[in-house]
């Protein structure tokens, strides 16, 4: 399995019900000049018996395409500690902890939800975590209101961890603009604030740029029924942009379905640069300096952003 075991496997039937293609894309051309995946789940397993990636198969691919380094993010506490221990010996990879809006209401059910705020928090010292996420609402999957309640609250908790680590912070908003956008206002989002796979439209991404928050793009930007996902990537500042792969979902076209994974990026990259009319090494260049600009260096030796390293000095 390589560096590290995964924690779980990709189901091999999709949300609706039909049964995945599960062999993995074939390589793009690599970008020429290189770029970072924001937002990927490399404990997840996913793809045929016979070609499943390990992390460091996983890492050397990405390295092959263009992408020099991954953000690692956990959605509970066991994909949190792992994101933490494999960012922490590994240059490659840097990582964000948090729980998932939609195991908050799990969590507060069984009564340990601050015992996992906690954990975070713990996990958000360490010096190669970099961002809180991926935290923020889902109402898609979570309609009861007193459990949206509740991650209102987780997020707000979440909200004030990234502040008080001088770390950024990585949202997941499903069906939740509103909700999302009217929190960060009310207590005062963190300093570099990303939404993650951003789903809003054109006015929501002016709203963003407004506020000098960053919108990562996923493989979504190049479906096809996402034109004003488009119209919003082409309104926002090239200096907020992200690309992301949130592996192994929302692989890009053409091979939307198949497992995802960060070589992949430059399928992505070269879609938003082709859209927004602009050449592909220099969206790639303006993505890379915007990602370190969030989290920092990803040499074992290199430096966090200055707010982080201030904030972990006075701790």
């Amino acid at each position: 399995m390589g560096s590290a075991e995964k924690l779980r496997r990709r189901s091999a039937t999709s949300e609706s019900g039909h049964t995945r293609i599960l062999a993995y894309p074939p390589y793009p051309d690599a970008l020429d000049v290189p770029c970072y995946d924001n937002h990927t789940h490399l404990e997840i397993e996913d793809g045929e018996e016979d070609e499943r990636l390990s992390l460091d198969e996983h890492l050397d691919a990405a390295a092959a395409a263009g992408v020099k380094g991954v953000v690692q993010v956990g959605n509970d506490v066991p994909s949190s500690r792992w994101s933490a221990r494999i960012a922490a010996t590994n240059e490659r990879v840097l990582a964000a902890v948090a729980l998932h809006p939609n195991v908050v209401p799990e969590l507060a059910a069984a009564g340990t939800l601050d015992e996992a705020v906690a954990e975070i928090d713990r996990l958000a010292a360490e010096p190669r975590v970099r961002a809180i996420g991926e935290t923020g609402l889902d109402y898609f999957r979570t309609p009861e209101k007193a459990d949206q309640l509740l991650q209102v609250g987780a997020f707000e908790r979440h909200i004030e961890l990234a502040k008080r680590h001088g770390i950024a912070m990585q949202i997941h908003d499903r069906d939740a603009h509103d909700d999302v956008i009217s929190t960060l206002k009310r207590v005062a989002a963190p300093e570099r604030t990303v939404f993650h796979c951003f789903s809003g439209d054109a006015d929501m991404a002016r709203i963003a740029a407004d506020e000098g928050w960053y919108l990562s793009f996923a493989g979504t930007v190049t479906f096809k029924n996402a034109a004003s996902l488009r119209e919003a990537l082409s309104v926002t500042p090239l200096d907020r942009i992200l690309v992301e792969t949130d592996a192994p979902f929302l692989t890009p076209v053409p091979f939307r379905g198949r497992p995802n994974a960060p070589y992949l990026i430059p399928v992505t990259l070269r879609a938003m640069a082709e859209h927004l009319d602009v050449p592909v090494d220099e969206l790639s260049a303006k993505v890379a300096a915007n990602t370190e600009a969030v989290y920092g260096s990803w040499d074992l030796s290199g430096a966090e952003p200055a707010a982080a390293s201030t904030q972990r000095d006075s701790a």
